[in-house]
């Protein structure tokens, strides 16, 4: 499993210290550097692939978040501070955690366990991406290469029955299995051809060729009764029923 780079940017040594001997204890997260400096740490962020910023707000030289502002390419980031009021302006700017000083190991190890999986669930889309392939006017032909229990599928597109979101995963349908993945059910939604897939649900894409019987607000394939949701239904009924009402 490929570790989080990460560094430590805050101006306190004994913040930085602690910070340091937690990440110490996490055999899947290397540090990089640490820095008292925030513009020492964007030199190096310039210069340097990192995954993970453990980010102060409340600096001499320059904000936390000012720092966060001013990078065109941000790795993840974790903001530690002391300062409770900050936490709204940090996730608008799209922080994966934020740590209240002091921090515990046991929190700490939360936030970074949740970047983890955001890295993972990136990591799903790109292999997603990378093993889609054929024509998408050819039902049967077009594939996936899915990855699931440490093993690789090839799934046709045509053998696909519906998928289901379930959090950071989806569970594919196929007239065969069910397959369980780290992806992200609005990333298929852009990935597969809509040709062939049409979203209906907030947790639900249908194969268009197996949704053949439509009951109230409900698409019955192979047997399973699938929602449609309240803004799909008019999609729903006229693209694959013909209903005009």
């Amino acid at each position: 499993m490929k570790s989080i780079r990460c560094i430590i940017v805050d101006d306190e040594q004994l913040a930085r210290k602690l910070l340091e001997s937690y990440v110490e204890k996490l055999p899947n997260v290397e540090l990089l550097g640490m820095f008292k400096n925030p513009l020492e740490a964007i030199s190096f962020l310039r210069d340097n692939d990192v995954d993970l910023m453990f980010l102060d707000i409340q600096m001499p030289d320059l904000k936390g978040t000012d720092l966060l502002r001013s990078l065109s390419v941000k790795p993840k980031v974790i903001l530690t501070t002391a300062y409770q009021e900050y936490a709204l302006e940090g996730f608008e700017l799209g922080v994966a955690d934020y740590l209240l000083k002091p921090i515990s190991f046991e929190r700490f190890l939360s936030a970074v366990n949740k970047v983890e999986e955001r890295m993972n669930s990136s990591r799903g889309n790109d292999e997603i991406d990378k093993h889609s392939h054929g024509s998408f006017d050819e039902e049967e032909d077009g594939f996936l290469t899915l990855k699931g229990d440490h093993k690789f599928y090839k799934v046709h597109f045509g053998e696909i029955l519906y998928i289901e979101g379930m959090r950071e995963y989806v569970a594919f349908h196929t007239v065969e299995r069910k397959l369980v993945i780290l992806v992200s059910l609005k990333h298929l939604e852009e990935t597969l051809p809509s040709a062939r897939f049409m979203r209906v649900h907030k947790s639900y894409i249908v194969n268009k060729k197996f949704a053949k019987v439509l009951y109230g607000n409900q698409i019955e394939i192979n047997d399973k009764l699938i929602p449609i949701g309240k803004s799909y239904v008019e999609k729903v009924r006229k693209e694959l029923f013909g209903l005009s009402k």
